[in-house]
């Protein structure tokens, strides 16, 4: 059995979706904090069970039987987020899990100015120590940002820190690679190359791209650090948070972001996608 964590959410949906077009649904299982929002995979057939990244033993109980599980990473930032995952690590060597397949980050660096970053080399670091075989998923920056990005300019202006080229990667392609390296019977050991899209734009280009997409104009306005991080605590975000929010920009501008690697379209078997289609469907509504 395939089990996945967090598959009421954005990239666990799709990636469930991916193996039930792959496999019979009783090989899925699915690991979910409210099994109620999961009622209609289990009308599939698919094995929905509870589980809770602070309760290892919810989590032991949805990893049973489970050759391996994809571990998605928490929406936390921080130690909070880094002990979470160690509780899954935890479960599934309770379980008798083969392997775990995490979703990290193409900048899980020790040096990585972003902060997410550090959590997830930390948790590869707990994935190395466990005794578990393991794979981390080295995704790309998710696409679906552009989109929050021209969502929230309802006047055309992208008013954003000083940045720098970003290898956009779409929810959709990172289910692929997701799905491919759960099914596969020789998956990568250790961290995968990059898994990105085919081009990086910084927030200029967005704008130009999505001027050109659209036909409405958009331009680009650079805001200061503070201002930034002010700003989104003015609009009911946690100080950290904010804080954590900042350093995309201080990792993009330092170049950490501004890889473009072949490997997710040879993985999935096809070109990774331009992040065009989601600038369309923001630009067009923001």
């Amino acid at each position: 059995m395939i089990v996945v964590t967090g598959a009421t959410g954005r990239l666990g949906g799709l990636t469930v979706e991916r193996l039930l077009a792959q496999v019979p649904a009783g090989g899925v299982g699915v690991s979910v904090r409210s099994p109620e929002k999961a009622v209609d995979l289990a009308e599939r057939g698919v094995r929905v069970r509870p589980g809770d990244y602070t309760d290892v033993d919810s989590l032991a109980a949805s990893f049973e039987g489970a050759r391996v599980v994809l571990l998605v990473s928490a929406a936390t930032f921080g130690p909070e987020g880094v002990a979470q995952h160690r509780t899954a690590i935890e479960a599934a060597l309770r379980a008798g899990v083969e392997r775990v397949v995490y979703t990290s980050h193409q900048c899980a660096h020790p040096d990585t100015a972003f902060a997410a970053g550090q959590d997830h080399i930390a948790t590869e670091g707990l994935l190395a120590g466990s005794g578990l075989a393991w794979t981390s998923l080295r995704d790309g920056f998710h696409a679906s940002t552009v989109g929050f990005w021209l969502a929230q300019a309802r006047d055309g202006v992208l008013r954003l820190p000083e940045d720098g080229p970003v290898s956009w990667t779409t929810h959709e392609d990172l289910a692929d690679a997701a799905a491919a390296i759960l099914l596969a019977d020789a998956p990568v050991d250790g961290p995968t190359p990059p898994l990105t899209g085919p081009e990086a734009l910084d927030a200029t280009a967005v704008a130009v791209r999505a001027s050109e997409l659209t036909g409405r104009d958009h331009r680009r306005e650079v805001v200061g650090d503070e201002e930034f991080v002010a700003g989104m605590v003015g609009h009911g975000v946690p100080q950290p948070v904010a804080d954590a929010l900042l350093t995309m920009f201080l990792a993009s501008r330092a170049g950490e972001f501004d890889v473009v690697d072949p490997y997710l379209a040879t993985l999935v078997g096809h070109p990774a996608a331009r992040v065009d289609a989601t600038i369309s469907a923001a630009a067009a509504t923001g």
